[in-house]
């Protein structure tokens, strides 16, 4: 049984991933070809907002996005430690400094009562707020615009984990003033290497995220406007993403549909799910359960592995208790929710090819150590 199977994926778009990918080689447009025009005008269509800028990994997207907003040295990002560090890492490396709140217990995303608390409290100036959308689930961007609105600030949402999720129809891309995706191969739109995206209205921050993609180029890339990176989607992963992105509505219904049934199969048991709010729709990047304590989630965890089913633990540390982190200055019992979070969470397997029987197979491993 495979965590995430790909190769399922695979075998079904393996003839048009063969073409689209002899036509990039035919082509020779290695860097920046048609396919990635292509791809950055079908993102757009697909999450209606009008500007898609690819760029090379997830964690760059940020960066970018951090940039755009002329976000630097002195500026506070409010963010949260119960994510993958590299949220934290896009702010730290442009010089700003991630000023963290604690996530909802229900949602396990950003919580906004929090957020307008931190900011009439902090003793560095709040330039943005990054909310993470945890698992696929989009936070609550209504709420946290109303306070950006109220401050004077922005918003960029970290959709690493929920491209493809939407909230009253409306699809992730268009609820922040900047948001940004990745798409290694393990989220829910993934390519065979390192991509990511950004998504916006404005065309001044359109334009601007391309220029800083490459170099801060203007004109030409001998013609530097802006202090930049090196950071351009390549054209095999467009392609790829292209076709991808054909059969990506179907899988996200597939996987609404799987997490229904581990929430059937497991209801009786001593569990927790992540609510999913009246409206809203996650993608499912991961299926996670949350137990009473840290010890029944490592029984458990332990009995899939020796049952042959993959599980994975999303995040083990919080962000503010890393070491790399600890110039930051928090300590333990500084977000108790996100470390609880930690201490007791799991993630099943999760993807649009698995299947009722390897289910029930998860399931009835977890239930045996739990009745």
């Amino acid at each position: 049984m495979q965590f995430i199977d790909l190769k399922k994926q695979q075998d079904k778009i393996r003839d048009s991933l063969d073409s689209r990918i002899k036509d990039v080689l035919d082509n020779g447009q290695y860097i920046l070809g048609k396919e990635v025009n292509s791809l950055e005008e079908k993102l757009s269509k697909f999450a209606d907002v009008k500007y898609s800028i690819g760029c090379s990994n997830g964690t760059d997207a940020l960066i970018l996005a951090l940039m755009a907003l002329d976000i630097g040295p002195g500026d506070g990002v409010i963010t949260v430690p119960f994510t993958y560090i590299a949220t934290l890492e896009a702010i730290v490396s442009i010089g700003a400094t991630p000023v963290l709140v604690d996530v909802y217990d229900s949602t396990f995303n950003i919580n906004p009562e929090e957020v307008e608390k931190t900011i009439r409290n902090s003793n560095v100036k709040i330039k943005a707020i990054m909310p993470v959308d945890l698992f696929g689930l989009p936070a609550r961007y209504r709420m946290i615009n109303e306070i950006a609105k109220k401050y004077d600030i922005k918003v960029i949402g970290d959709a690493a984990q929920s491209f493809g999720a939407s909230i009253n129809n409306q699809c992730v891309g268009s609820f922040a003033d900047i948001t940004t995706t990745s798409f290694f191969p393990a989220k829910p739109l993934g390519c065979y290497g390192d991509g990511g995206a950004v998504f916006t209205n404005s065309k001044n921050l359109s334009n601007k995220l391309k220029s800083l993609r490459v170099h801060g180029k203007g004109i030409d890339k001998y013609d530097n406007i802006n202090v930049g990176l090196n950071s351009r989607l390549d054209t095999l992963q467009a392609a790829i993403l292209l076709e991808k992105l054909k059969i990506f509505p179907n899988e996200i219904d597939v996987r609404n549909e799987i997490a229904n049934y581990y929430r059937e199969k497991l209801s009786k048991l001593p569990l927790k799910f992540q609510v999913i709010p009246k409206k809203y729709k996650s993608v499912y990047a991961q299926f996670s359960i949350l137990f009473e304590t840290g010890d029944k989630r490592d029984t458990v965890q332990n009995k899939l592995s020796e049952n042959g089913i993959p599980s994975v633990i999303y995040y083990r540390i919080p962000c503010h208790l890393q070491s790399g982190y600890s110039f930051l200055g928090y300590k333990e019992n500084d977000f108790p929710i996100s470390e609880k979070l930690s201490e007791r969470i799991l993630s099943l397997p999760m993807h649009p090819y698995l299947k009722k029987n390897e289910i029930d197979k998860i399931c009835h491993s977890i239930e045996k150590c739990l009745l």
